[in-house]
């Protein structure tokens, strides 16, 4: 059995398309996070763990940085983001999630929220 949880291999392709194709507030909020922008942490895009793929992930924090957009906001879809969520607490990881409406309109307060998930 691999004991890898990040980034398996047969995932790879789908990280690679999911990068090239960032959604509008993905690529708003990369612009912050890339390049050790935000108090000097780095951040990965489209990082995976077990079968999930992360939005962005700080390894050094163990934070995953979730964007929902309008595909998230059904009964089906919250049901899956919570067991998402659950299970990557349960492996020592901190989730924190926003809609994507929020980086558009309030980035500074999403940026002050990621920053107050630092340890």
């Amino acid at each position: 059995m691999d004991k890898r949880i990040h980034n398996k291999k047969y995932l790879e392709v789908y990280r690679k398309e999911l990068r090239k194709n960032l959604t509008s507030a993905e690529a708003y909020l990369w612009k912050q996070l890339q390049q050790r922008k935000l108090d000097g942490k780095k951040f990965r895009r489209q990082h995976s763990i077990e079968n999930y793929i992360t939005d962005f992930y700080c390894p050094e924090q163990r934070l995953i940085i979730e964007l929902d957009g309008q595909v998230h906001f059904n009964p089906t879809s919250q049901e899956n983001d919570k067991n998402r969520t659950k299970r990557l607490e349960e492996l020592g990881f901190k989730v924190i999630r926003f809609e994507n409406k929020m980086v558009f309109d309030n980035l500074q307060s999403v940026l002050q929220e990621i920053k107050n998930n630092f340890k």
